[in-house]
């Protein structure tokens, strides 16, 4: 899915929903594995379409999704830091693309990930049970976004996950949510310490009342370009 020119999207939206129709068959590992970067396939971060800063932001929001999804997670070294080169067993990582602030943003960016990925119970508290999985709106192919909520086993412990798959920034994008309040946005992969344009929600948005997507309640949200937010009620 990653692969193709965001204008292109919208034709392979399904790629990105369909595996949540067996998520839950098994108990999953979702790898991005050595096997994904060499004998020829390129680098994740060449696997991208577009100019740099759109490579990068890709890479960001992939692993962003990536961590949305339900599954243990498995990287495959040099993924973190945005290698240029596929992996070889005969050379070391390229630990000098760290000097660049685009590689260090983005390893800051796996940093945080991971540190979310702990400390927040909804991300991994329920990885292998339907009940912390929902989706929000997976049909806005169109305008390639996806919403979902992860959960926890305690009702407080929610995060709404919005992705935007396409360069286009989104104003005023509405999306449903279960709580009324405060939404205090966790992570944002556009930030600028990742390497990002800095384009967001002033740190949350306040829930409105108007019903959306079978919700009582509601947020406007400005979505950055190829970027994912995370967020939850205060």
């Amino acid at each position: 899915y990653f692969s193709h020119d965001p204008i292109h999207r919208k034709f392979h939206h399904n790629q990105l929903t369909f595996r949540m129709l067996y998520g839950f068959t098994e108990n999953f590992v979702l790898p991005l594995s050595h096997d994904e970067v060499v004998h020829g396939k390129g680098s994740l971060l060449n696997k991208m379409p577009g100019e740099q800063w759109q490579k990068f932001a890709n890479l960001r929001l992939l692993f962003g999704y990536m961590y949305a999804q339900a599954g243990k997670k498995l990287l495959f070294m040099g993924g973190e830091i945005g290698q240029w080169h596929e992996w070889s067993h005969d050379h070391s990582l390229d630990w000098h693309l760290l000097e660049n602030p685009l590689h260090r943003g983005l390893q800051n960016w796996m940093a945080q990930l991971n540190r979310t990925y702990k400390e927040q119970p909804a991300l991994h508290e329920l990885d292998t049970d339907p009940a912390g999985f929902e989706w929000v709106d997976c049909n806005d192919s169109a305008g390639s976004v996806i919403s979902l909520l992860r959960k926890g086993k305690s009702g407080k412990d929610t995060m709404l996950i919005v992705c935007n798959f396409t360069p286009v920034p989104r104003d005023n994008y509405q999306v449903g949510v279960p709580f009324a309040g405060y939404w205090r946005e966790l992570l944002n992969s556009d930030a600028s310490e990742y390497g990002g344009s800095g384009m967001g929600n002033m740190g949350g948005c306040e829930a409105s009342d108007i019903s959306v997507h079978g919700r009582a309640h509601s947020l406007k949200l400005t979505l950055p370009p190829l970027g994912a937010l995370f967020l939850k009620a205060d």
